[in-house]
C-alpha cells in the first residue's frame, strides 16, 4: 500500500474512533432521557450490553494502563503514512483535537470509572428488558 491509502484508513480508524466516544457518552444520555420521551427501545438488553461492553472495555484498559487499540491501529497507520501526528490533514487534525487531550493518567482512570459507574447505575434506573418471546 502506499503513503496516502495508509493515510485514508488511518483518517476512518480516527472517524470510527470519534464514533465509538459519540456512542459511549450519546447511549447513556438517550438510556436515561429515554424513559421520559416514551423511547422503550432503550430498554433494549442487546443495546445495552453492547453500551456496557463498550465502556468496561474503556475502564478495563484506562486501569490496567494499555492504550486503546483504536489509537494504536490509527498511529500504526500514521507511521505506515509517513505522519509524525495529526497536524495534516482537516479531518485528522480536528477529529483528534476534539476526541484527545493531554492529562496525567489519573485524570483518565478518575473520569472513565466514573462514566462506567453511571452506566452501571443507569441498569438500575433504567433496566434493560429482555425481548419478547
Amino acid at each position: 500500500m502506499d503513503s496516502s491509502t495508509y493515510r485514508l484508513l488511518a483518517d476512518a480508524v480516527l472517524i470510527l474512533h470519534v464514533g465509538v466516544v459519540l456512542f459511549n457518552v450519546g447511549a447513556l444520555v438517550l438510556v436515561l432521557a429515554g424513559p421520559g420521551l416514551g423511547w422503550q427501545w432503550v430498554r433494549n438488553l442487546a443495546f445495552r450490553l453492547l453500551h456496557l461492553a463498550a465502556i468496561a472495555y474503556v475502564v478495563i484498559t484506562t486501569w490496567l494502563g494499555i492504550d486503546c487499540g483504536l489509537t494504536v491501529l490509527e498511529q500504526w497507520l500514521r507511521t505506515r503514512a509517513g505522519q509524525l501526528g495529526y497536524d495534516d490533514g482537516f479531518i485528522a487534525h480536528w477529529l483528534s483535537r476534539a476526541l484527545f487531550f493531554e492529562a496525567p493518567p489519573w485524570v483518565f482512570i478518575a473520569l472513565y470509572s466514573a462514566f462506567g459507574l453511571l452506566v452501571l447505575w443507569s441498569w438500575v434506573r433504567v433496566p434493560p428488558t429482555r425481548p419478547a418471546r
